[in-house]
């Protein structure tokens, strides 16, 4: 049982430091207007996530693995309450077309992201054969 403790806290670790770091990177790259790092890594968890779901039901991949990625890397990668956060402060700030751009945008890509992933099965399900 400790060692499906430890195996979502060492996904979890990586899952933060990788979100950490997008966090940095890309608002030096497109700017501190709009959270796209947010954004990005909710779009990139969704597509990632769905994708492992998909190798879960055809591979039965371990439950370490599951534990270890799902569970603790894309868990701590991807971000519900930043995103939340956000939406509140844009509105508060006065920028409701923005939170509400930021509102869509993470629900649609992230559902556009899983669609993709599911539809893109037959390819990478290849690879893992």
């Amino acid at each position: 049982m400790l060692t499906n403790w430890v195996w979502v806290g060492l996904g979890g670790a990586i899952g933060a430091m990788a979100r950490y770091g997008v966090g940095l990177l890309l608002p030096h790259i497109l700017g501190k207007t709009f959270p796209f790092a947010t954004l990005t890594v909710n779009i990139l968890g969704s597509f990632l996530l769905a994708m492992l779901l998909v190798w879960q039901q055809q591979q039965s991949i371990h439950q370490s693995w599951w534990l270890f990625l799902g569970v603790g890397l894309l868990g701590a990668f991807t971000t519900f309450s930043t995103f939340s956060v956000e939406v509140v402060q844009l509105a508060q700030q006065g920028e409701l077309f923005k939170a509400a751009i930021h509102a869509a945008a993470n629900f649609i890509c992230c559902l556009a992201a899983v669609l993709i992933a599911l539809w893109l099965k037959p390819y990478y399900l290849n690879i893992w054969d």
